[in-house]
Order: C-alpha cells, then sequence, then structure tokens
C-alpha cells in the first residue's frame, strides 16, 4: 500500500448504504465491502443476515491520507447513520447491521475513541452513542453482486427509499468533502 493510503473498516447498518456515501467523498481510493468481527469462516450474504454468524455488514474504506484524515472519514461515517441504535439502522434489524469501528491499528483505536468522546460531549445525538470499537479480525469480501450496489442497481426500491438519503444527506450537510 503506498505510503499515503490508510484503510477504514466501518459497518453502519446496510453496507451497501456505507458503501454509496463513500464513493462520493474526494480522497476515497476503493471500497469493498463485506463481513467482519464475526466466528464463521468464509460467510456467505445468506448465512450472515441470519444474525448468528457474529459478523458486520462493513465497507472497507481505503483513502489518501494527503486528501483526508481518518479522523475525517470516521466524522462522516457518523453524520452518515445512526450511531445510538443497538444491532440497528432504520428497517435493519440485527448484529449485523450494528454500527462498528474495526480498527487496524492502535492509532485508529485512539482516534475513535476520541471522536466518539468528543461527540458525545457536544451531545450531538439525542441518545448514547452505542457504537463497537472493536480490533479487525478477518474481513471477508462479500460476493460479487454486492459490491457497488447503489451504482449498479439506483432504481431498485432499497436504494431509493434507504440510501437516496442518506447520500442527499452528505451532499447536503458535507459538501466540502464530495469530489469534484
Amino acid at each position: 500500500m503506498a505510503a499515503n493510503l490508510e484503510t477504514a473498516t466501518l459497518g453502519g447498518g446496510c453496507f451497501w448504504c456505507t458503501e454509496a456515501v463513500f464513493e462520493e467523498v474526494r480522497g476515497i481510493e476503493s471500497i469493498a465491502v463485506g463481513y467482519t468481527g464475526g466466528h464463521v469462516e468464509r460467510p456467505s450474504y445468506e448465512l450472515v443476515c441470519t444474525g448468528t454468524t457474529g459478523h458486520a455488514e462493513a465497507a472497507q474504506v481505503t483513502f489518501d491520507t494527503a486528501v483526508l484524515s481518518y479522523e475525517d472519514v470516521l466524522r462522516l461515517f457518523f453524520a452518515t447513520h445512526d450511531p445510538t441504535t443497538l444491532n440497528r439502522q432504520g428497517h435493519d434489524v440485527g448484529p449485523q447491521y450494528r454500527s462498528a469501528i474495526f480498527w487496524h491499528t492502535e492509532e485508529q483505536r485512539e482516534t475513535a475513541e476520541a471522536v466518539v468522546a468528543d461527540l458525545t460531549a457536544q451531545r450531538i445525538f439525542p441518545d448514547a452513542i452505542v457504537t463497537e470499537i472493536a480490533p479487525l479480525g478477518i474481513f471477508y469480501e462479500a460476493e460479487e453482486y454486492h459490491q457497488q450496489y447503489y451504482r449498479k442497481n439506483p432504481w431498485a426500491g432499497y436504494c431509493r427509499f434507504v440510501i437516496d438519503p442518506k447520500v442527499a444527506k452528505l451532499r447536503k450537510e458535507h459538501f466540502e468533502a464530495l469530489r469534484a
């Protein structure tokens, strides 16, 4: 990996949403969606959906640190999902939809904890942040049809009613972070 690239692994509910949001952000070099944080080797989407594998749907976001910092990535992550609902995002319910930051280094762990502490102190959210902060284990890339789902299926119902509002919020509230 080039010296100026870093990877963040984030669970913000449905991985299609997290991927769609970060595809809009300048400095993002690549994104892969998949599963992490569980106890089953090489899980399938169908198995993860049972909620019994311990995995979270997550996105691995590789970004250029010359353009944005890990803290910037985390602040955009918190701005585009609800970190106060345990094991759910909207109508998506189960431990696979939990809010989670899977850190790669001690520095990432410290930054994640500091961002959560800052958001809590500022009372940005009306309820307590329940985002899991855990070391990254094995990240299993999801099946190909999940990669770039929003881009490939913009007219699908889930994309229109769940992902579109998240992308619109990013565009409205974080215009400065968008690709040119």
